[in-house]
């Protein structure tokens, strides 16, 4: 088994920094190369790779395990990546040609030149694998090209850009701001700092929000702006009732129960029947806006954002007479609450129905004819056939 023993050098010091260019083939040649890059920069560790290559070649010799043994140096170029891979690629053929292997072991300084070992595998089996390490500590090459790889991937990658540079760019320039603004107004300071965090966190979790639901705020204000705008408009007026109704529960508890219940489960309840119609109305603006989008869209969807703006009141009256029997207000036996639920089954049943039969007509209607066309198509060939 003839066996080479190749000394890598992905950046290309030895050319740039020594003239040597590659490949170099033989004990000798790789000694001149490795002395030469030894003057240049006595503190390049790619000279130590060959002269540890030379001594495995030594070794290999002497053992005499091997039919034959080579020693040899290629050299990448100074572009790392594809560029350098392609050069190491074809000066690695070029050593096969003098010297046809049946297998190589790679001799390398770290974790950068030990990326191109799917080159090497490509072409002949790799038998074993040496790293050189100089007077320092083993991981030190390894930690700096994971590091400076990902600090690369980052500025290369939008995305993670965004949230490695972005979010803290914004945080320094947010509270770079806040600073300069406490100087002319140093009595403000507590309530600068506050806006300030309170920006930061109101963004940093709008991102992660949107992130983690895979929502694309720009992209659905573009494609679904009206039903953007009604969902927002229904959201407004779902808080903007809670709102109300918390500042207002002991009023209310006051018409309701004409008496104040202490903070707990009653209290939870009433404040529950008290939101109950902003809820339904804010939920009911939010159909609207997609019923309205999907017109516009000629989408036959529609029918489901109808039925459920239909079965609405069913939802309504099931949380206020619930709440209100949970209160002690009503009771079942009353002739008004048995008209409520009568009127909640009623309100199913209509619903039902309607959306049945809207069901077919906005497919069809969705489809522009089609349908019917189609159904006129056949009927004429079956009258041509008839004739």
């Amino acid at each position: 088994m003839k066996v080479l023993v190749l000394a890598i050098d992905r950046d290309d010091d030895f050319g740039k920094k020594a003239g040597v260019k590659g490949p170099v083939v033989g004990k000798g040649k790789c000694i001149d190369a490795a002395l030469k890059l030894s003057l240049a920069d006595p503190e390049d560790s790619d000279a130590n790779v060959v002269y540890a290559a030379v001594r495995l070649y030594d070794e290999l010799k002497k053992s005499g395990e091997f039919e034959d043994v080579e020693v040899a140096l290629i050299t990448g170029h100074p572009d790392v990546g594809v560029k350098s891979d392609l050069e190491l690629g074809r000066q690695l053929d070029e050593v096969l040609e003098r010297f046809p292997a049946d297998g190589v072991i790679p001799v390398t300084d770290g974790a950068e030149d030990e990326q191109v070992f799917p080159i090497l595998s490509s072409r002949l089996p790799i038998v074993s694998s040496r790293r050189v390490v100089v007077k320092q500590n083993e991981t030190i090459e390894t930690t700096y090209y994971v590091i400076y790889r990902y600090i690369k991937e980052i500025l290369s990658d939008p995305e993670a850009s965004k949230v490695f540079l972005g979010i803290p760019g914004l945080i320094f320039l947010l509270y770079g701001v806040g600073k300069l603004i406490s100087v002319s107004y140093p009595q403000s300071m507590s309530i600068i700092s506050n806006i300030v965090v309170g920006i930061i966190l109101l963004f940093i979790g709008g991102y992660a929000f949107t992130k983690g639901f895979r929502i694309q705020i720009f992209k659905a204000i573009m494609n679904e702006f009206i039903q953007v705008i009604f969902g927002v408009s229904g959201l407004l007026i779902i808080i903007a009732g809670m709102i109300n109704s918390y500042a207002n529960i002991d009023v209310y508890a006051q018409e309701l129960l004409n008496e104040i219940p202490q903070p707990g489960l009653i209290k939870f309840i009433l404040y529950v029947h008290s939101i109950n119609t902003t809820i339904i109305i804010g939920i009911a603006v939010i159909l609207i806006g997609r019923i309205v989008q999907a017109y516009l869209r000629k989408d036959h969807h529609i029918w489901y954002n109808i039925a459920g703006l239909l079965i609405l009141p069913t939802f309504w009256i099931i949380v206020d007479v619930t709440s209100r029997y949970a209160l002690s207000v009503i009771n079942f036996h009353s002739f008004k609450t048995i008209m409520e639920i009568s009127a909640a089954f009623a309100d199913v049943i209509f619903s039902v129905m309607i959306a049945t039969f809207i069901r077919k007509y906005f497919i069809e209607w969705a489809s522009g004819g089609e349908l019917e066309a189609g159904r006129s198509d056949q009927e004429v060939r079956v009258a041509e056939k008839a004739t």
